[in-house]
């Protein structure tokens, strides 16, 4: 089919629940994407941050092939060796203690704030409130949603799950004095992806764990976007030196195979009894085979590159705040970067994909980078001159 073909079809029997773009994606391999016509792209959009290793890299495609011609489901009724191995894996490389296997971010959010809750009622008279961040994003399911901070994803559906407060991301004084009684958890991204690209400000982490810890309360780390190398540490919370109690991933988890991972600390990792939570297709051996070699791929080097092509990708974005005033600032860390406007960012994202290069916004006028941590000097140059097209061609 053609790319006009699958346009059609999919307006007449998908429900329109994304503004898609006019790109019909039929192959991927490395940091490029074709599409149905045969078009070639630069992809720094990398699935929403989910491609890390590269779009079908040779390791996790194998282990996919070889799982498959196995065993592909069994349910969290048996023991599965390849779930096993990635919660060692996982647990190992984060200190957290246990780990729970969903299939998205939103669910992995859904079970920190199912175990959160369960620890309250057990260690804090049931409290059950917890802070979150302004312009925070944890999903779009009912329990994620309430947490997500952002009035936009939540109007049309009130009323909400109850026991979500909201204070600024980065004030540490407005958060000291949310906490009360009642309060459970603080439930925070140490990079805000979707929000707007905003790195927790100097010092905030470590002052709000030693806050958590003073006040008995839970620092809950949503890593759904940040964690598995992404910002140039395998976990964002670890350029902080700050280790949660409950710390959420998804996304590069399984390198493009649906899975998501709850992982908990010593302090709540026994707060869930059989029966508490569960997940019928969460951990199965298809996806943890994909996700211990994915694991493997980003052990190979993609962290360090990832800080070392992001710092490279950093100062040549720069580069454009110095001709083009319209340019704000640039930050983020890591391959997760972002470049603020004055102006909406939409037209940038058109004319960058019309000369070969996806990319995202993050918010009306900031322009969001997540190319796979694979890239290269080389690409960011290429992806360099197109935005410099774009940025011509926009701010004429």
């Amino acid at each position: 089919m053609t790319t006009e073909e699958i346009i059609a079809l999919t307006e007449e029997y998908v429900l329109p629940t994304y503004s898609r773009l006019p790109i019909a994606a039929v192959r991927g391999e490395g940091c490029y994407l074709y599409d149905a016509d045969g078009n070639e792209y630069l992809d720094f959009i990398g699935g929403i941050a989910v491609a890390s290793q590269g779009h079908c890299h040779p390791k996790v495609v194998a282990a996919i092939q070889k799982q498959a011609e196995e065993l592909i489901h069994c349910s969290n009724l048996f023991h599965i060796p390849s779930q096993a191995l990635l919660a060692q894996k996982l647990c190992l490389a984060s200190g957290m203690k246990k780990a729970f296997f969903c299939n998205s971010g939103a669910e992995a959010n859904e079970a920190a704030i199912k175990l959160a809750r369960k620890w309250g009622k057990l260690n804090k008279s049931g409290a059950t409130e917890i802070i979150v961040a302004a312009h925070s994003f944890h999903g779009r399911t009912m329990g994620a949603l309430s947490a997500t901070a952002q009035s936009k994803y939540q109007k049309d559906f009130m009323p909400l799950v109850p026991g979500f407060r909201e204070v600024p991301f980065g004030d540490l004084e407005a958060l000291t004095q949310a906490v009360g009684p009642q309060t459970l958890a603080v439930m925070l991204e140490p990079l805000q992806g979707e929000g707007g690209v905003h790195p927790a400000p100097a010092g905030y982490l470590e002052a709000v764990r030693r806050l958590t810890e003073k006040e008995n309360v839970l620092l809950i780390f949503d890593e759904v976007q940040t964690g598995f190398g992404r910002t140039g540490k395998m976990f964002a919370c670890q350029h902080y030196g700050v280790k949660p109690d409950i710390l959420t991933l998804a996304k590069a988890l399984g390198s493009g195979v649906p899975i998501g991972a709850m992982l908990a600390g010593s302090k709540v990792a026994g707060s869930f009894a059989p029966g508490d939570h569960a997940s019928t297709y969460g951990g199965n051996p298809l996806a943890t085979a994909a996700a211990l070699t994915a694991f493997e791929v980003i052990s190979e080097g993609l962290v360090q590159q990832a800080a070392r092509v992001g710092e490279y990708f950093k100062k040549q974005l720069n580069s454009l705040k110095e001709k083009w005033p319209t340019v704000q600032e640039v930050r983020g860390l890591g391959l997760l970067l972002g470049v603020e406007l004055s102006v909406p960012a939409a037209p940038f994202v058109a004319a960058a994909r019309e000369r070969g290069l996806l990319i995202l916004t993050a918010g009306e006028k900031v322009l969001r980078f997540l190319p796979p941590l694979t890239i290269t000097e080389h690409e960011v140059d290429k992806a360099m001159a197109i935005l410099e097209e774009a940025f011509s061609v926009c701010c004429k």
